[in-house]
């Protein structure tokens, strides 16, 4: 999947991913804080952080496995900080990872623009939802405060990951610093059209 990766695309995400793995361990404790005064919905609201790293590789470097790889190392450098989740946190990130790539498998990794990139934080927040249902024990909360759950973590996984993320790489963009790469490229193409 790497091989036609180029060597400074493997640097910019594992960068991000790095970045992004602190960033997550540091909104776990905001979500627990939260928690104490509202209940497990609190983490439904700020879930979209917690996808997206993957939005913003993909977006960046696009291509295949981008979202989910960096999801990945992501979780992984969380564990490694002291997530008291443990190595379960890494099969976590793998399959919020997998929700965000099947978002750009579906276009063929053509399309980038913010729907698309919406629709791959609601993909994440899918896959990781089902995922939390079986091991969070979310059984035991009704139906309807399940669903609501759903909902928020939908709403934050289009808000926080999907515009948020484009939010991050346009500003990111607008400095110059990711000549070279293929939203750069991209860019270049849609305006000369």
């Amino acid at each position: 999947m790497l091989k036609s990766w180029k060597l400074k695309e493997v640097v910019l995400m594992s960068l991000f991913s790095v970045v992004f793995g602190i960033i997550y361990l540091l909104f776990l404790h905001v979500g627990n804080i939260w928690a104490g005064f509202i209940g497990p919905i609190a983490y439904e609201w700020i879930f979209g952080i917690w996808f997206i790293v993957s939005i913003i590789c993909m977006y960046i470097i696009r291509k295949p496995g981008a979202a989910v790889i960096s999801e990945t190392i992501a979780a992984a450098i969380e564990v490694l900080l002291g997530n008291a989740v443990g190595p379960r946190l890494i099969l976590a990130g793998i399959i919020q990872g997998l929700g965000a790539e099947a978002a750009f498998a579906a276009t063929r990794y053509r399309r980038f623009d913010v729907w698309v990139l919406m629709l791959a934080g609601v993909g994440a927040s899918v896959f990781s939802f089902t995922y939390g249902y079986f091991l969070g024990g979310f059984t035991v909360f009704s139906t309807g405060y399940v669903l609501l759950m759903l909902g928020i973590r939908i709403l934050s996984g289009a808000m926080i990951a999907g515009i948020g993320g484009k939010a991050v790489v346009d500003g990111l963009l607008a400095t110059g610093s990711l000549r070279g790469y293929a939203i750069t490229r991209a860019k270049k193409g849609e305006a000369r059209a």
